[in-house]
C-alpha cells in the first residue's frame, strides 16, 4: 500500500516526537552548579553517517551482526548492492525508504532491547570508533567547550546513536524509535524513520521540550535529505556534503567542510552510498538469512 504524503508527515511528526522524549529520558541531567553547560539556548545537531562517521553507521552494525553468524557476510553484498541502486541518483525515494524499514523491523521484532544495546557497545569498539571523522568531532567539541549541548541526529536505531554519542561525550543523541513491550521489540516504529522531515520535526520538538532558540542553533550534515533539518536552525553547515547538498550549500551560502582526500573518500565509497535513510536496513540481509533457516 502506498502511503500518502499526509500520512507520511503525520509519520513524520510522530517520529520526531517519540526520538525528542527518548534523547531527554536518556540524557545526563544537567547540574547548573558545574558550569559544564553554560548557554541554555543554543545548541548543536549532527548528523552521524559520513558526517560524524565513515560510512553508515547500521552498516558498520551489520558487519559486527554477520561476525557474531547473525546473518552471512555475502547477504551485505546485495543488502549494498540495492542501496546503491536507489542512492547513487540522489534522494531516497519514500517507497524505498519503506521497503527498508520494513525488512529492518522484521529483524529485530521478538529480540530484546537490552541485546541490542550490548551488542551495539562491542561493536562500537570494534568497528565505529576508529572512523570517527576527528575534523568533525573536534567541530562538536567546539561548542561544547562554549558551553552548548551538542546532540547526534540520526536514522540509526536510538539505541545505537545513543552509544555513539556516549562514547563521543556528547549531550545525546536523537534517533528512531521502535517500540517495545516489557523490553521486547514488537517489530513496529513509533512514527517512522527519523529520516528527512522527521529530523527537522525531532529537532523542533527537542528546542521546545529545552528551551533552545533554534536561531542560535547549528545543524550539521552531509546530505541533501537533511535539508530539512538544516533549514530550520539559523547556521546550517554542509560537511563532507554529497553532490546535491553542495549545491544547495553554495546557494544558500552554507558553510563547507571537508574532512575528506580523494584516498580516504575512495575507500570508504560504498559505505557513503548507504545513507541514513536506510535505518537498520543493512540488517534486512538477517531477513533473508532467517527465512532460509526457519
Amino acid at each position: 500500500m502506498v502511503e500518502s504524503t499526509a500520512e507520511r508527515e503525520r509519520l513524520a511528526e510522530l517520529a520526531g516526537e517519540a526520538s525528542a522524549e527518548a534523547a531527554i529520558a536518556h540524557a545526563p541531567v544537567l547540574d547548573p552548579s558545574s558550569g559544564a553547560t553554560t548557554d541554555l539556548t543554543a545548541a548543536a545537531f549532527f548528523d552521524v553517517d559520513n558526517t560524524m562517521m565513515m560510512g553508515a553507521s547500521i552498516f558498520h552494525f551489520a558487519r559486527g551482526l554477520a561476525a557474531r553468524k547473525y546473518f552471512k557476510n555475502s547477504d551485505l553484498v546485495g543488502f549494498a548492492w540495492q542501496q546503491l541502486k536507489f542512492r547513487v541518483g540522489g534522494r531516497e525515494d519514500p517507497q524505498s525508504v519503506k521497503a527498508s524499514r520494513e525488512q529492518a523491523l522484521s529483524f529485530v521484532a521478538g529480540r530484546s532491547v537490552a541485546e541490542l544495546v550490548s551488542l551495539g557497545e562491542e561493536i562500537f569498539d570494534e568497528l565505529m570508533a576508529d572512523k570517527i571523522w576527528t575534523g568533525t568531532q573536534a567541530l562538536a567539541q567546539m561548542h561544547l567547550d562554549a558551553g552548548q549541548r551538542v546532540w547526534l541526529v540520526t536514522a540509526t536505531p536510538v539505541e545505537l546513536a545513543q552509544i555513539i554519542a556516549r562514547r563521543l561525550g556528547l549531550t545525546g543523541a536523537l534517533g528512531t524509535v521502535s517500540e517495545s513491550s516489557d523490553g521486547i521489540y514488537t517489530g513496529r516504529l513509533v512514527g517512522d524513520l527519523l529520516h528527512g522531515r522527521a529530523k527537522a520535526h525531532a529537532v523542533r520538538a527537542l528546542a521546545a521540550k529545552e528551551g533552545l532558540n533554534l536561531r542560535r542553533c547549528t545543524a550539521y550534515s552531509d546530505s541533501v535529505n537533511d535539508v530539512p533539518m538544516l533549514s530550520v536552525v539559523g547556521t546550517a553547515v554542509a560537511v563532507n556534503p554529497d553532490s546535491g547538498l553542495r549545491e544547495v550549500a553554495r546557494k544558500r551560502s552554507w558553510e563547507i567542510r571537508d574532512f575528506r582526500t580523494g584516498r580516504k573518500a575512495a575507500k570508504i565509497g560504498v559505505p557513503s552510498v548507504l545513507g541514513a535513510g536506510a535505518l537498520a536496513a543493512a540488517v534486512a540481509a538477517g531477513l533473508a538469512y532467517r527465512r532460509r533457516n526457519p
